[in-house]
């Protein structure tokens, strides 16, 4: 895992893609299935004997040092955090709330306050990073953190006898001790995945039940409202979890595959079930969980097209928005202010509006090729505006929709529906298509939340990417990089909810973002230092991508989850892998698109 910890280099990459698995296996050795059993509430199926226990403290450790161990040891949250109590006395380490708050902090310093012969006083103090929840959630955090520790010397041993409630781990513990897994839930039109990055802590042998658990108890708060869990109650697990074969023990460690058997779907149709299994088969292929995967419903087979061999990845393909071949439109330019497709026999001007303009300044194309939303320059001076929203269909003529002093660079929803952007740095809109009559209608989008997160009288906000699942929302607002929830309400209205900033502690601001994967953005910011990087949409994963072969400033950054282009102070470049086995990765120039005045555009 990379912390992020503003400009500091990461110690793991983020991979921008997970590998797809293909492979089925043959399920041998089927043992007949029970007619009935009880169910189990998802949160305690097969539970895995607990351990002999972790190591003790030190014995003749220093004050300080123990404090340094302690810390190290907090990361393990096993049996609430019983390796960590052992630096405690008894009676503290019985009244210890571990559950009040846990703080990840960046290479803690132990001051010391005051030391006698059996007392001692110190001072944690560090920069915090990050928060866990309880459920796993993360979010990005900054400040200090200063915690004081009172110890005494017992039995010749020196033991915490007073700290803060709540948990402190340094950042390398937490690097160790946990791993980040992401569970899927389903978009609120019944089409896609929408990812939900948790960090968990747990032998590999439980990782299956784990996730299947947490599945179970449902999505982080931010996003409860615009989701669905086919998997909440009443559904339950049947019975313990075994390999595909109804062996139990070291599920999901190697191959073997997994078996679960669910009740509480009776009613579930066809639809409904492909619905849990895609939440299911996703979360455990995301962790390295192999298949196939034997789901069950009351005992018999989830649904009987797979009743031999399993579910696969490949079976629930169409419910990813990172699936290989969702990108069919293929990449497209501005160039000198005009729309052009670069194919494979070279560039090419599109007919219609888009490819005869020579003013526009930036493009969004709908993810199925069919429409454009594009930023046109008026040449009108101040003070009229100086900027005009088009809209269209792809190889047709356009009409203006929305006028401004600045337009930020349009992006489209899943659907090719509606176009967002913002108009003077401030208002956000949806302009809406009607595919029947062709006609557009603009809609404001409620941004109370936002500009409540921000602590900002007057941000300006320069970029916004819908989500190819259309549930989040990117945006850079005073050159920061924020992750917004994007909440339909009942009145038809749209409003952008639960902001949370990501890429904290930036020395230089953020120019441009685009949507990588489900739960990676790629992003732009000013200067020669780490110019292009990716950030985890929940903050916790900061790396920086090669800056081989770019010329600063890097102006534009679009992204895939099979591609990724940007445009520098020379040209487009497109991200290229010379050795996969070593992630050695370099820029290099798409021909054809040279120049200062060439932008990339991807579907988005």
């Amino acid at each position: 895992m990379t912390m992020a910890r503003g400009d500091r280099t990461g110690r793991h990459s983020v991979a921008l893609l997970a590998a797809i698995l293909t492979g089925l296996l043959v399920l041998t050795g089927c043992a007949s299935l029970p007619e009935s059993s009880a169910p189990q509430a998802l949160g305690t199926i097969n539970r895995a004997p607990t351990s002999a226990g972790p190591p003790p403290p030190l014995s003749g450790r220093d004050p300080d040092l123990l404090v340094s161990d302690f810390l190290t040891a907090s990361a393990d949250p096993t049996d609430r955090h019983a390796a960590a109590r052992q630096y405690l006395t008894a009676e503290t380490a019985g009244s210890w709330n571990d559950e009040a708050s846990t703080t990840i902090v960046d290479r803690p310093d132990t001051l010391r306050e005051s030391r006698s012969a059996d007392k001692a006083s110190y001072v944690i103090r560090a920069r915090k990073v990050g928060e866990l929840a309880g459920d796993g959630g993360y979010r990005a955090t900054e400040g200090t953190l200063e915690n004081k520790i009172e110890m005494s010397k017992i039995d010749g041993e020196w033991r915490i006898t007073s700290l803060p409630s709540g948990v402190v781990m340094d950042a390398n513990a937490f690097d160790k001790s946990y791993r980040r897994h992401v569970l899927y839930y389903v978009d609120p039109d019944s089409s896609l995945l929408v990812p939900d990055p948790r960090w968990v802590s747990v032998p590999r042998g439980q990782l299956t039940e784990r996730l299947i658990t947490m599945l179970g108890q449902g999505p982080q708060s931010a996003i409860a409202p615009v989701v669905r869990n086919q998997l909440a109650p009443p559904v339950t697990v049947r019975e313990p979890i075994t390999k595909a074969n109804n062996e139990p023990g070291e599920v999901g460690i190697g191959i073997g595959g997994v078996r679960i058997d669910f009740a509480g779907l009776g009613g579930f149709g066809q639809r409904e079930r492909e619905l849990v299994a895609a939440q299911v088969v996703m979360t455990l292929s995301g962790a390295d969980i192999l298949g196939p995967y034997v789901l069950l419903a009351d005992g018999k087979p989830l649904d009987e097209r797979y009743a031999a061999n399993g579910w696969s990845v490949a079976d629930l393909d169409q419910y990813s928005a990172s699936a290989p071949g969702q990108n069919r439109v293929g990449l497209h330019a501005l160039r000198n202010g005009t729309l052009v497709q670069v194919t494979p026999d070279g560039i090419v001007t599109p007919s219609g509006s888009f490819g005869e303009a020579t003013n526009l300044q930036s493009v969004g194309i709908s993810a199925d090729g069919q429409f454009v939303a594009a930023v046109a320059d008026t040449g009108r001076a101040d003070p009229e505006p100086a900027r005009s929203l088009l809209i269209g269909n792809y190889g047709a003529r356009a009409f203006p929709v929305a006028e401004g002093a600045t337009i930020a660079r349009p992006s489209w929803t899943p659907d090719g529906g509606a176009a967002w952007t913002v108009l003077n740095g401030d208002q956000v809109i949806r302009a809406v298509t009607d595919r029947a009559t062709g006609n557009v209608s603009v809609q404001d989008v409620d941004t109370t939340a936002l500009f409540e997160a921000f602590g900002s009288t007057d941000p300006e906000i320069s970029e916004l990417a819908v989500s190819r699942t259309g549930v989040r929302a990117a945006l850079i607002a005073d050159g920061k990089v924020y992750v917004a929830v994007i909440e339909r309400r009942p009145d038809g209205r749209y409003a952008l909810t639960s902001p949370l900033p990501v890429a904290l502690g930036l020395s230089t601001s953020a120019v441009s973002l685009s949507w990588a994967t489900g739960d990676t953005l790629m992003v732009a910011r000013e200067g020669n230092v780490d110019p292009v990087f990716t950030v985890s949409i929940d903050g916790s994963q900061f790396t920086p991508v090669t800056p081989q072969n770019l010329t600063p400033p890097v102006r534009v950054v679009t992204a895939a989850p099979a591609t990724q282009y940007v445009a520098d102070s020379r040209a487009v470049l497109q991200l290229q892998t010379a050795d996969p086995s070593r992630n050695d990765r370099f820029w290099r120039e798409v021909p054809g698109l040279t120049g200062e005045q060439v932008v990339p555009v991807l579907p988005s």
